[in-house]
């Protein structure tokens, strides 16, 4: 394992480099050292992170020790609790980042979500997924690019795939691969019945480019017009792509730029991703039915999460643990659960 003092070290003499004027000629390079500098920063702010903790709870064990003032002894008690946990989940990240000094996890992911049961009340669900994954990746300083959508009559989503990138993507989204079920009153139901419903969502690593190869000649690539909410066309120009990989014969499509060249762009990252994934499922299960020791991301069947409104509650089948406030959660407030996930798995 690669000690603190080194990646310091490897950090400093990456900035020396990069103030060099002669990169600017070499721009693989400069790349290059741009991402080992960003994964380092990750390493060193984690670090800082656990330090800081770690004083907290010397201060709180002081406090517990004088026995100066039972109520503030007891909410130093409390408080240690959490910070032991928080410095565990901590501790593991960063053991992950060091146990071979480099970067293994995908720099981005696409995020696939549909609507599943309940109608135009899924689809008001999946859109209120995709709101609470975008200011969660806007509070974590990631990038978002929607690839595809598709619209129901009152604005929902029926499928909504996205591209996030530029930070720890895919460590803290894994685990939202499932089925996400939502018990609520619908906007639209009169008689206040609670209803429930569901939406999927899958996460897929988006490959790197010598990870997957497609040829030219196993696509069938189509062109149509765009549409919009209610499924009326909003272009006349045939800018929406749809592709067909004909040996898999997965289809994907996207219509969300202005022009045919940026949808087919988005169009082969999402075939990509799929492809991928398709290409990973058929290594697991090659390994004699062993299912790899991490939470089964991007499994459509599995119920994952369940988010009550009228109880204020929000519960993750999987730890078997919940929270309250769902109105933060779903305003992007996710870091208390994917703790809690990390921590377990």
């Amino acid at each position: 394992m690669i000690e603190i003092e080194a990646i310091a070290k490897e950090y400093e003499d990456i900035l020396e480099k990069l103030s060099d004027p002669a990169l600017v000629s070499n721009w693989e390079k400069g790349e290059e050292l741009l991402q080992r500098k960003k994964f380092l920063e990750k390493i060193i702010e984690k670090e800082k992170e656990i330090e800081e903790i770690e004083n907290k709870i010397k201060e709180n064990q002081t406090i517990i020790s004088a026995q100066e003032d039972s109520e503030l002894v007891s909410l130093a008690e409390t408080e240690l609790i959490q910070l032991r946990e928080k410095e565990k989940a901590l501790g593991k990240e960063l053991n992950n980042f060091l146990k071979d000094g480099e970067e293994k996890e995908p720099g981005s992911v696409i995020v696939e979500i549909r609507a599943g049961t309940g109608g135009e009340e899924a689809a008001l669900f999946a859109t209120d997924l995709f709101k609470m994954y975008s200011k969660y990746a806007q509070n974590k300083g990631w990038q978002q690019k929607v690839l595809d959508s598709r619209f129901t009559e009152l604005g929902g989503f029926k499928e909504i795939i996205f591209e996030l990138k530029n930070g720890d993507v895919f460590s803290k989204m894994k685990y939202e691969g499932g089925v996400h079920r939502v018990q609520r009153i619908p906007e639209t139901e009169k008689g206040g019945r609670i209803h429930t419903s569901t939406a999927s969502v899958a996460v897929l690593p988006k490959p790197k480019k010598a990870e997957i190869e497609i040829k030219t000649g196993d696509l069938k690539i189509d062109f149509y017009g765009a549409s919009g909410p209610g499924g009326q066309y909003v272009q006349k120009r045939h800018t929406a792509v749809r592709i067909t990989h004909l040996p898999t014969g997965i289809i994907v499509t996207s219509q969300t730029e202005r022009n045919q060249l940026q949808n087919k762009e988005n169009a082969m990252s999402i075939l990509e991703a799929k492809l991928l994934e398709k290409k990973r499922v058929e290594e697991e299960e090659k390994i004699s039915g062993k299912r790899k020791a991490q939470i089964g991301w991007a499994k459509r069947a599995e119920k994952i999460r369940t988010y009550n409104f009228p109880q204020d509650r929000v519960t993750d089948h999987r730890i078997k643990k919940s929270w309250h406030n769902i109105e933060k959660i779903m305003n992007g407030n996710l870091d208390p659960i994917v703790r809690a996930l990390e921590m377990k798995f």
